[in-house]
């Protein structure tokens, strides 16, 4: 059984790892799916090409949902292309290395925006559009094991996904009464181009992988499996939560 069949579900940053893994999984559920990517669309074309190859539906839009009117232009198009949207996968997010005291606020700036304006507005946007036709809905924010784990070199970062994590919990409160779950998905080290230098590093990879218990990085598979059971009537009665897909990470991490 198709557990999203006849849903509509947004993704944003869909043409590549985590983004990707989920709107495959969500058109393998039934869903239609909004491919929204920003800068190159080869990625997205390539979703949308594996979605409408296995027999779903997916449509690109080009988005930077750091900023406002994108955000709600994502979620007007997907109104306008299906005639409504009932799940929105906050996925879209960057990071930039430096330690604290060399952050530059151009860099502080852009993480914010992306990793947490993006998610404020579009959550919004969706929000609005489901509350005016009395329809229930989904959020899925993909967030981080650093929502809670301190992870030093990424003060920004860290403070997007707390950032998040709040977010969630108080809009689980405001959008409960229209029917509007929200949870998070935390992953912790997933095999993605954002992870690319760390894959090439085999003596950092090694020691990473001796901290998660289960040995290995997870794949962008892992967090879409639980995001679409987020997505789906199985998961109806949870709100507010934070779900980590880590492989153990967590348990078990030390600083060197």
């Amino acid at each position: 059984m198709l557990r999203l069949q006849g849903k509509v579900a947004i993704v944003t940053g869909a043409g590549s790892g985590i983004g990707q893994g989920i709107a495959l999984r969500l058109a393998s559920e039934g869903a239609q799916v909004v491919v929204d990517y920003v800068g190159k669309p080869e990625g997205a074309e390539e979703t949308q090409q594996e979605i409408e190859h296995e027999g779903g539906t997916g449509e690109i839009v080009q988005a930077d949902i750091s900023r406002a009117a994108d955000a709600r232009a994502v979620v007007d198009e997907a109104w306008k292309r299906y005639g409504s949207a009932d799940i929105l996968v906050n996925n879209a997010g960057i990071e930039k290395k430096s330690d604290f005291c060399d952050t530059a606020e151009a860099d502080y700036d852009a993480v914010m925006a992306v990793n947490l304006r993006g998610p404020f507005f579009l959550a919004q946007a969706f929000a609005r559009r489901l509350r005016d036709a009395k329809k229930p809905g989904r959020i899925i924010n993909i967030s981080s094991v650093h929502e809670d784990m301190a992870f030093p070199g990424f003060a920004t970062y860290c403070a997007s996904k707390g950032g998040l994590r709040m977010l969630m919990r108080d809009l689980a409160v405001e959008l409960g009464p229209l029917g509007i779950t929200i949870n998070n998905v935390a992953p912790g080290a997933i095999v993605t181009p954002i992870n690319t230098a760390l894959l090439e590093d085999k003596p950092k990879l090694n020691a990473l992988l001796d901290k998660i218990p289960l040995g290995r990085l997870g794949k962008p598979e892992d967090v879409a499996g639980l995001v679409a059971f987020l997505a789906s009537e199985d998961a109806s009665y949870i709100t507010g939560a934070t779900f980590v897909v880590d492989g153990g990470l967590m348990r078990n991490y030390r600083e060197q």
